[in-house]
């Protein structure tokens, strides 16, 4: 038998908490331990719980999800966070990932993607949402977060280089296969071998890794 990971959530919306609460029901992976509605009231959970992953708001009264972060990172500098963001919180995501926050998710996230995060963060990867836009990737590049800093650069074939490149162009497996002449599977195989170089769960990962490392721009 394994141990759950075990989570607090933070959001001032009880609706969300609620909803949230719903995405981990009847499974055994993840266990809901403590909740919270605004940063302070999270600080003091965080102290009581000791949890494995802390879920975290970026937009909540009196105290904040940067805010919040930054105080538990100091108190507990290997807690794993990740930050919940709307659409239209670009900036205030790469504040919460400078602040220590290992990754983000939407709101609207589901099940299989919050698995996938908790996981990610626990085992110390990071985890962007797959949702997100060219322009917050961009962002995260060009922002003093650096997931990769305390890890030595990989090194890379020169057909692994190809297809990260490719990558960042937005293109399938499929396409990449056509333009490089090669089958799905092998591309596939590529793609598994680079994320596990890049310390990556998904596309975002990688391509966040190659606009970090100079290996292509956007």
């Amino acid at each position: 038998m394994y141990n759950p990971i075990r989570i607090v959530i933070a959001d001032d919306h009880e609706i969300f908490r609620d909803g949230f609460k719903v995405l981990l029901k009847n499974q055994t992976e993840l266990e809901l331990v403590g909740e919270a509605e605004n940063g302070k009231e999270l600080l003091e959970v965080v102290d009581r719980e000791l949890p494995d992953v802390v879920i975290v708001d970026i937009k909540m009264p009196i105290m904040d999800g940067v805010e919040a972060c930054k105080q538990i990172k100091r108190k507990y500098p290997d807690m794993k966070i990740i930050a919940l963001s709307m659409f239209n919180d670009d900036n205030l995501i790469v504040d919460m990932l400078e602040a220590g926050a290992k990754g983000y998710l939407l709101k609207n996230t589901n099940k299989p993607e919050l698995l996938n995060a908790a996981k990610a963060v626990y085992e110390g990867s990071t985890y962007y949402c797959s949702a997100t836009s060219d322009k917050l990737t961009k962002m995260i590049a060009d922002s003093r977060f650096n997931p990769y800093k305390h890890k030595p650069v990989q090194k890379f074939t020169s057909r692994e280089l190809d297809i990260i490149r490719l990558i960042c162009e937005q293109n399938t497996n499929k396409e990449i296969a056509v333009k490089l002449r090669l089958s799905r599977r092998t591309v596939e195989s590529h793609r598994e071998k680079i994320q596990e170089k890049t310390n990556s769960r998904n596309t975002v990962g990688v391509v966040i890794y190659a606009l970090k490392n100079k290996i292509c721009e956007l």
